[in-house]
């Protein structure tokens, strides 16, 4: 999915706030599970919200993309980075608290994929603990012909990123990147799948969580909460 923009990727969402999403995190998971210890981010990418969250916790990643764990490691150099797919993995332990965050869950792509994903990431979950997932848009949420882009400008990198989306199912990006070396186009395709929240709450009831929802989040896109009972 990433296959040529790994490199890129930071700098692209360098409008996020990570730090300020690490401590809203934090806030929600001290209220749930005030001893939580231990910390899985599934989904993990270049580490960012890890390098953030490892300031309460003891940290580990999973990840399904070589090249954004490489970044990760170079950013977090001793912390676990696992390569996984979330509908899948398996790393043999629990932990205080599993996230998946930043929608990534899109990338399940199905309601099966959705279902085993969330058993999956349910599993790494201990007594007592607390998964929390970011989710992708909802259905009727997307505008058709909607035009994406995001645009960096440093002194040795320019990115122009762009895409227009007849849905959020499937998105064709467009990269120009320049840098002192060359100019170059390339193309990523990246397959979503958009679930309701009704979905979203079979799923960790499914999963045996006790679920809920908070509608603002981390950047608005909302959070399923589930806590598991010890």
């Amino acid at each position: 999915m990433f296959s040529r923009s790994a490199r890129l990727y930071d700098a692209i969402y360098s409008f996020k706030d990570y730090p300020a999403e690490a401590e809203r995190l934090h806030e929600l998971v001290e209220t749930r599970v005030p001893a939580a210890r231990t910390l899985l981010d599934v989904a993990c990418g270049t580490g960012a919200h890890l390098a953030e969250l490892r300031r309460w916790y003891e940290v580990e990643g999973v990840d399904l993309d070589p090249g954004l764990l490489e970044v990760a490691r170079e950013r977090l150099p001793g912390v676990p980075l696992h390569e996984g797919d979330m509908v899948d993995f398996d790393l043999g332990r629990e932990f205080d608290v599993v996230t998946c965050l930043f929608s990534s869950i899109g990338y399940v792509r199905t309601r099966d994929g959705l279902m085993r994903a969330t058993a999956s990431l349910s599993r790494h979950v201990a007594p007592s603990g607390v998964l929390v997932v970011e989710p992708w848009l909802e259905p009727g949420v997307w505008e058709a012909g909607r035009i994406g882009s995001v645009f960096v400008d440093e002194p040795d990198l320019k990115v122009a990123r762009m895409n227009v989306g007849g849905s959020a199912e499937a998105m064709e990006m467009h990269y120009l990147v320049g840098t002192p070396d060359h100019v170059e186009h390339f193309t990523e395709r990246h397959e979503l799948g958009v679930f309701s929240r009704e979905e979203h709450i079979e799923a960790f009831r499914t999963a045996g969580l006790t679920v809920e929802h908070d509608p603002d989040g981390l950047m608005s896109r909302g959070l399923y909460i589930g806590t598991r009972g010890t």
